[in-house]
C-alpha cells in the first residue's frame, strides 16, 4: 500500500489534527556562552505548554529542532533533562545543538515535570506521578480517545511555534528524542510533513517483537486496535523520503528489531550525496545513551542540515 495512504489512515485513526496557530510567550531568559535559554509557554487555541527555547547568537535565520524528552520512570523530569538542568547530562541536546547554531524547543510532555497536577518543578512524588500518568491514558480510553493523539498534536504545535519565529528556517526543522521521546519523534515525523529530519534513539521496536518478548508498553503506545492494521515498520515507512536516523543497541529491548525494521523499509529512500537518507547506527550495550551515541547523533544532525542548505 502506498505510504501516503497509510499516513492518511494512521492520521485519521489517531485523530491527528494539529493546529497551525501557535505562538511562543516568553517568561524568563538566561545567557550562555553561545546562545540564550528562555523559559517559555507555547500557546495555541488548545494548549499552554511550558518549554525551554534555545536561541543561538546572531541574526539567523537558523535551522531548528524539537527535542522530546525521555521517560525513564522519572515523571518529575521532562524538559529540564534535555535542557541540561537535571537528570542525565547526556540527554542535554538543547544546549548542544544551540551551540551549533540550531534554535531548539524542548517542551514538557503530558504528566511530566511542570505538567503534573498540583506539582511543578523537579521534586518527585513517584506514586502520585505514576498514577496521574496512568490516568491520563485510561481516562482517555474510556472516553474513546487516546493519549497518543494529544502527544502528537502537541508535538506538531511545537513545529507550528517554531515556524512562527522570524529567525527560523521553516524548511529545516527536525525532531529527535530518546526512548519515549524517540517514540514521539517517529510517530510525529510519520504524520507531519513539515518535519524534514528525524532522530529516534532507543525506540525502533515493533509491537510484535515487544509482545513476543514480554516488553512493556509506555502509556502513549496503548492505542486500541492499532496493531490490527499497522506496526512500527509501517510508521517508519511513512517518514520516507525525508532523512531519518535510527539508533539502537544489541542489548536494548526497546530497539530489539531495529535492523529488521530498517531492512524492510530501505527501498523507500533514494541514494545519493546531499539527498534525504535513512541511516541505522547499531551499538553494543543497553538502552541508555552513551557519549559515543550522542556524538554520532549530533554529527548526523549537523550533516543533514548542512546538506539541506546546499
Amino acid at each position: 500500500m502506498p505510504s501516503d495512504h497509510i499516513v492518511e489512515q494512521i492520521a485519521d485513526f489517531l485523530s491527528f489534527r494539529p493546529s497551525a496557530d501557535a505562538r511562543i510567550r516568553e517568561a524568563d531568559a538566561r545567557r550562555d556562552s553561545s546562545h540564550e535559554r528562555r523559559l517559555v509557554r507555547v500557546v495555541s487555541d488548545e494548549t499552554d505548554i511550558p518549554a525551554y527555547l534555545f536561541v543561538p547568537d546572531g541574526d539567523g535565520p537558523f535551522p531548528a529542532a524539537v527535542v522530546f524528552h525521555q521517560h525513564a520512570g522519572e515523571r518529575h523530569i521532562g524538559k529540564s533533562e534535555v535542557t541540561g538542568l537535571a537528570g542525565d547530562p547526556l540527554q542535554a541536546f538543547g544546549p548542544r545543538l544551540a551551540a551549533l547554531g540550531f534554535v531548539v524547543l524542548a517542551p514538557d510532555s503530558i504528566a511530566f515535570e511542570d505538567r503534573r497536577l498540583g506539582r511543578s518543578g523537579l521534586e518527585a512524588d513517584e506514586e502520585a506521578d505514576w498514577l496521574e500518568h496512568f490516568n491520563e491514558m485510561t481516562y482517555r480510553i474510556v472516553q474513546g480517545r487516546m493519549l497518543m493523539t494529544d502527544v502528537l498534536n502537541e508535538a506538531a504545535i511545537m513545529v507550528s511555534a517554531l515556524t512562527s519565529l522570524p529567525n527560523v528556517l521553516p524548511d529545516r526543522i527536525g525532531v529527535l528524542g530518546h526512548s519515549y521521546g524517540g517514540n514521539t519523534a517517529l510517530f510525529h515525523a510519520a504524520l507531519d510533513r513539515r518535519v524534514r529530519w528525524t532522530v529516534a534513539s532507543g525506540a525502533a521496536c515493533t509491537f510484535r517483537r515487544k509482545m513476543d518478548n514480554g516488553t512493556g508498553l509506555e502509556f502513549a503506545l496503548v492505542m486500541p486496535g492499532f496493531v490490527e492494521r499497522w506496526d512500527i515498520d509501517d510508521v517508519v515507512r511513512c517518514i520516507a523520503p525525508r532523512s531519518l536516523l535510527i539508533v539502537s543497541a544489541d542489548g536494548d529491548k526497546y530497539s530489539a528489531d531495529a535492523r529488521e525494521i530498517l531492512d524492510s523499509v530501505q527501498d523507500r529512500w533514494p541514494n545519493g550525496d546531499g539527498r534525504p537518507r535513512i541511516e541505522h547506527l547499531r551499538f553494543e550495550g543497553g538502552h541508555a545513551l552513551t557519549q559515543e551515541r550522542v556524538d554520532r547523533i549530533t554529527d548526523w544532525i549537523v550533516s543533514v542540515s548542512e546538506a539541506a542548505s546546499g
